[in-house]
């Protein structure tokens, strides 16, 4: 409940909390408060645009942001807002008509709306178009690491890999501690080939640094096989514990004998062999626990041309391929093979070895989006 006698600002300031935290359906009963006391305050329905964005309620959300640029027409949140739900809404034109006009009316250099647009824009598969407003942003901004680095996605995505290395380098550069640039550089490397300059980038990241299970096996892979490291190699235990948090919602008390077995004895690192033995068979039986339970778990995937398909890997890559003329009808793993053919032509790298790993590595390289 909101406090007596609040002021527009501070249901705002409050509701923004919310929104930060994620709490999306308490941002929305905040505002409608709010709204009730304030029904001329712009920024409220802002807010409520957003927050009906972020529960992907388009309608309501496109009717929040165009009530509130009814009574400020020249809100750049308004219109940065609503130009996403049009793009959400399929209305390309005019979603990228409402950016442009935040530009327009001299938004150049905020560097935040700037960077919002550009990723709305990437999200919805809008690769040129969210190039240039993320090169507006650099050039307003060039020693922003993070307008570098956006640059260096919509490159790469673009099959500019060049150009996204130069980038996300600087990126880099410009903040060493810029994880997910950092992350993305190490892929890019990695598909290209160039596997110890590619490892020498995931060791300056920590596994926290992670959110995404493909760089993850990627490092343990090269470690492997460039030091020359067993499975069961202490140096791996961090990032295995991680791969076992990524994969799902692990038991707590599980995962906390992963870490004490990681430890070992006093926290010193120093361990018995056979601690190694117990710890290793724990992780395996852990994993194991997590790709059953992921094997049933329902997903969404999208296509840059518009195409949406729904089940677990294996059904939306049969689904892929019953849509593909050339294999309907055939076998899913000549399906499989002939997608990463083309890709590698790319200079993609896309694994054969399961349907995850293979949706997995298509979406980090921008041939399709993972809805959920």
């Amino acid at each position: 409940m909101a406090e007596p006698f609040w002021s527009s600002d501070e249901f705002d300031e409050r509701a923004h909390q919310l929104y930060n935290e994620g709490q999306y359906d308490e941002a929305v009963d905040l505002l409608k408060q709010g709204l009730q006391i304030y029904p001329d305050a712009a920024e409220l329905r802002i807010g409520m645009g957003y927050a009906r964005l972020a529960r992907e309620e388009f309608a309501w959300s496109r009717r929040a942001f165009v009530s509130a640029l009814e009574l400020e027409p020249d809100h750049e949140d308004a219109l940065a807002g609503l130009g996403e739900v049009l793009l959400k809404l399929g209305d390309v034109q005019r979603g990228v008509g409402a950016f442009d006009r935040v530009l327009a009316l001299g938004f150049r250099e905020d560097l935040d709306i700037v960077l919002q647009m550009g990723r709305a824009l990437f999200r919805e598969g809008l690769i040129d178009h969210s190039r240039r407003f993320f090169e507006t942003a650099q050039q307003a901004h060039p020693d922003s690491a993070e307008a570098c680095a956006c640059v260096g996605y919509a490159a790469h995505r673009l099959s500019r890999e060049h150009d996204a290395m130069t980038w996300l380098a600087r990126a880099v550069t410009l903040d060493p501690e810029h994880a997910e640039a950092r992350i993305y550089l190490a892929n890019v490397l990695y598909d290209r080939g160039s596997f110890e300059e590619s490892l020498g980038e995931f060791e300056r990241t920590d596994p926290d640094d992670h959110w995404d299970e493909l760089g993850i096996w990627r490092l343990v892979e090269l470690k492997k096989s460039i030091y020359r490291l067993s499975d069961d190699d202490p140096e791996l235990k961090p990032w295995l514990v991680r791969l076992a948090d990524l994969a799902g919602d692990a038991d707590p008390t599980e995962l906390l004998l992963a870490e004490l077995e990681a430890a070992g004895p006093g926290g010193t690192g120093t361990r018995d062999p056979a601690q190694l033995e117990l710890f290793g068979t724990l992780l395996t039986e852990l994993q194991e626990m997590h790709r059953k339970v992921r094997a049933t778990e329902v997903h969404r995937v999208s296509t840059p041309a518009g195409a949406t398909y729904y089940g677990t890997w294996d059904e939306i890559v049969r689904g892929m391929r019953d849509d593909d003329v050339a294999f309907a009808g055939r076998p899913v793993e000549e399906f499989i093979a002939s997608t990463a053919e083309r890709a590698a032509k790319l200079g993609v790298r896309i694994p054969v070895t399961d349907a995850e790993s293979f949706i997995r590595a298509s979406a980090e390289a921008g041939l399709l989006r993972i809805v959920r």
